[in-house]
């Protein structure tokens, strides 16, 4: 699931290589962070939000098959350039 994401947001954004997905197991739920460039976050997220939400979806979806859930959150640079700063 993780790569189908990473996959997903590279195929958006102007920076590919900077696309970096954590991943955070739960019990019920797993929790999907998706670190891109900051001048990419606009594109990640698209106009109203309908890029994330596609996104979303589709990792749904996706997880559906094996009867789970998943959360995605679209967020600015990785934490380790974020504490840099």
């Amino acid at each position: 699931m993780k790569a189908f994401i990473e996959h997903l947001v590279q195929a958006v954004v102007d920076s590919p290589e900077e696309v970096r997905v954590e991943e955070e197991p739960g019990e019920v739920a797993t929790k999907y962070r998706v670190h891109v460039a900051p001048s990419d976050l606009g594109k990640a997220i698209g106009k109203q939000g309908r890029i994330a939400n596609a996104m979303r979806v589709l990792a749904k979806a996706s997880a559906m098959k094996e009867k789970r859930k998943v959360y995605l959150e679209v967020v600015g640079a990785p934490a380790e350039v974020n504490q840099e700063m």
